[in-house]
């Protein structure tokens, strides 16, 4: 009971909060009203105070002076200090993953407020707790609670969201006229009924437009199956991208370097479609890699049929392309560490099967990273690494959609990256033309300085 004239007791506020997220955990996210302006605030510093505590104490007072910001929840989004704070702590706590991990307990309650920017930060992390995620599984004793629960918690907002309907797209048709282009007229069809008869000509019926489906109705979940794992991770990568324009930029290159190092393809086959290929070879720009392709043909070798059997294989082996010290076998890069990173980040992870229902949402992430304009140039930079490991997967595994995906984002990167090459060349021939005009005097400007000299 409250004292008269003073707060309440212990025991009455911890059964006040109990109750109250209970009641939270019970309500549905979708009939949470929104926070009111000073409501968010509040949440944003509390939330952000609760996690300082969770962090190490040397950079405890960093997170926590973002509480007194004006908008503390996009603060936090946007500090590079704070994301890589959670990060290693999320990936080497003692107790990483588990139902005990204090971080996802963090993030599991943030993402069930129902203040937006809150959202927001939780789903900054879906690449790497996804990444630790698939990197734990093939260890049984690696607890892995803790992660299950904020996927789902993520996967659960989206089934929510869509409310059991399939997310749809319209195909453009090119028979259709648009702002950009005016389709020839329909070809008339004759169908004379006798040679006598006037001739009839039947007009082709308008065009339907063509609607395909982006993924399936979600049905709900309680648990991470192996049999509905890659569609509720897919689902939650397809929650991050309808936000993508609000994600931080660590997080979309941590995003691309993890799918690098999903696909798992470090060899040689992902830059075929490059006509330079070191432009685009970051992990292997070291002075003692190989600056061409080596392709042993087999017209340079004597006859095989006269050979014994295991000089045949010794021969047959000779013919796989090589790149200085690194062999495309079988797909694989012998030898090559798979763990893709750039300096300070650098995310452990391993090959894992790619499903479509989850490599799809992956393509549209890397479409946004690699084309859209206000993104960095280290976004850039990783999402092209990303789609030539993803292309030379494909390849290997015979995937036609993904094939036909990522060699068209490839395209597209190379010629963004030859315009942009050609705008700053013309920028700087401009500037060098300006420049001599203004040091170089015309023939009208001697005129007049002789004439008023005289």
């Amino acid at each position: 009971m409250a004292a008269s004239g003073g707060s309440p007791s212990p025991t009455t506020s911890s059964a006040t909060s109990a109750s109250s997220l209970a009641t939270l955990a019970l309500t549905p996210n979708g009939t949470n009203p929104p926070p009111s302006w000073w409501e968010s605030v509040t949440k944003a510093r509390s939330a952000i105070l609760s996690l300082s505590s969770l962090l190490p104490s040397s950079v405890a007072a960093t997170v926590s002076s973002l509480a007194d910001s004006d908008r503390p929840a996009l603060s936090l989004l946007s500090s590079s200090a704070a994301y890589g704070s959670v990060s290693l702590s999320l990936s080497s706590s003692s107790v990483s993953g588990s139902g005990s991990d204090p971080i996802c307990h963090w993030l599991y309650d943030t993402y069930l407020s129902s203040d937006p920017d809150l959202r927001l930060i939780v789903l900054s992390f879906l690449p790497l707790i996804s990444s630790l995620y698939l990197s734990r599984l093939p260890s049984p004793s690696s607890p892995l609670s803790g992660f299950e629960a904020v996927i789902l918690a993520i996967y659960s907002s989206e089934v929510k969201s869509r409310g059991g309907r399939p997310l749809l797209v319209s195909v453009p048709d090119l028979s259709l006229p648009s702002l950009y282009h005016t389709p020839p007229k329909p070809a008339a069809v004759n169908h004379p009924k006798s040679p006598r008869s006037p001739t009839k000509i039947k007009l082709m019926p308008p065009p339907q437009p063509s609607v395909s489906v982006l993924s399936a109705p979600l049905e709900p979940q309680i648990a991470v199956k192996s049999t509905k794992r890659a569609s509720i991770l897919g689902a939650c990568f397809d929650a991050y991208y309808s936000k993508i324009s609000q994600m931080p930029s660590c997080s979309k290159v941590d995003l691309c370097e993890i799918i690098a190092t999903w696909a798992g393809q470090l060899c040689p086959c992902r830059f075929e479609l490059d006509e330079d290929r070191h432009n685009f070879d970051p992990l292997l720009s070291s002075p003692s890699s190989s600056s061409s392709i080596e392709v042993k043909h087999l017209e340079d070798k004597p006859d095989t049929c006269s050979l014994p059997v295991d000089n045949v294989s010794k021969e047959i082996g000779a013919l796989q392309i090589t790149e200085g010290d690194r062999h495309c076998y079988q797909g694989e890069d012998n030898g090559s560490d798979m763990s893709v990173g750039t300096g300070t980040r650098s995310k452990a992870g391993t090959r894992v099967p790619l499903p479509w229902e989850l490599l799809q949402p992956l393509l549209r992430i890397l479409g946004h990273c690699l084309l859209a304009p206000l993104n960095s140039t280290e976004v850039k930079d990783a999402a092209s690494v990303a789609i030539r490991c993803v292309y030379a997967r494909a390849s290997h595994e015979l995937m036609p959609q993904a094939i036909l995906a990522s060699r068209s984002l490839i395209q597209l990167d190379k010629s963004a990256r030859d315009a942009a090459k050609a705008t700053s060349m013309s920028v700087g021939a401009q500037n060098s033309t300006a420049g001599s005009n203004v040091t170089t005097p015309t023939k009208q400007r001697l005129q007049e300085v002789m004439m008023g000299s005289k």
